[in-house]
């Protein structure tokens, strides 16, 4: 039997937690809103393995971030078979969001009608490059579909501190500048190559300038694809004081042929670290670009006033 106050027994009662207030309260949850417009990463270069097996970690990231997110991928140079060609993907989910509202009115489910972008898709790209953002459009008019285009990933701190990492995992930079003791192999002078031209080179150099400050050694941006550029910023390294140079790779990975790096750091005559690949900012950034599109509030990435 049990009293107002509790039970008859007496054992202790677990009361609720009042909800906490003021500026130490949990925020809620985020979760993406029901009939969102979809994410699309668009990933450019040759269909590989490897390549979705990266695209889906960056995705995971970013589910892992907004629960709920309706995320695919579609390939720039998808076959439709086994890896799906962006504009293939686009009038999939166009079609199948118009699908679950008639079929939730066909229910009698109450649902509003589908209006604004089916998709959002954010360029798989660490920086600009004219052709492939051109490559994209086309696939958006191909589809026949609403879609909102987001712009590529960088220049971004997080991108600074992604390549930061990725150098140090190289054994060319150490991991924080606050330890005490030195990496052998460090380099004094980086080498930052991008591709997409001289826009591209510009828009690295923002990031590289971040890096410069994290590593405190020079950073100099260089396009992989521009004849003599990789082994002209390395002779102004050079020239300066730089004895030990890397090779930083700002790019994701897919949109580059590898061949293409090992040649430029032969050229520079340097070490060099991993692409970006599917580092956590990828997957964050990738989600920011897309609730800014839809004007959705998950968490933002620090450093995020960068662009």
């Amino acid at each position: 039997m049990s009293t107002p106050t509790g039970p008859a027994s007496g054992l202790p009662v677990r009361m609720p937690r009042p909800r906490q207030s003021g500026r130490h309260r949990r925020p809620e949850p985020v979760v993406a809103p029901e009939g969102a417009a979809a994410l699309v990463l668009a990933v450019p270069g040759v269909p590989s393995p490897a390549t979705r097996s990266l695209a889906e970690e960056v995705i995971s990231i970013a589910r892992s971030e907004l629960p709920g997110l309706n995320a695919r991928i579609g390939y720039l140079d998808g076959d439709d078979a086994e890896y799906p060609a962006l504009s293939t993907v686009l009038a999939h989910s166009a079609a199948e969001r118009v699908a679950r509202y008639e079929q939730a009115v066909a229910v009698g489910r109450e649902a509003a009608e589908p209006t604004g972008p089916a998709s959002v898709v954010v360029p798989l790209l660490a920086g600009p490059d004219s052709e492939l953002i051109r490559r994209i459009r086309q696939a958006v008019m191909d589809s026949g579909t609403q879609v909102e285009l987001t712009d590529v990933l960088g220049p971004h701190p997080l991108l600074a501190e992604a390549l930061h990492v990725r150098l140090s995992e190289a054994g060319l930079a150490r991991a924080d500048r606050a330890r005490l003791f030195t990496v052998a192999t460090a380099a004094d002078g980086i080498v930052l190559a991008t591709v997409g031209g001289e826009e591209a080179v510009q828009a690295a150099g923002i990031t590289g300038m971040l890096l410069a400050a994290r590593l405190a050694v020079p950073v100099m941006a260089a396009a992989l694809d521009v004849e003599g550029s990789i082994a002209s910023v390395a002779e102004q390294l050079q020239g300066s004081g730089s004895a030990q140079l890397a090779l930083a790779p700002y790019l994701v990975g897919p949109e580059v042929d590898p061949g293409l790096l090992d040649a430029a750091a032969k050229e520079a005559g340097c070490a060099t670290a991993e692409p970006l690949g599917a580092y956590p900012a990828i997957g964050k950034l990738v989600l920011s670009l897309y609730a800014t599109a839809l004007g959705i509030t998950p968490a933002t990435p620090q450093g995020a006033q960068a662009h």
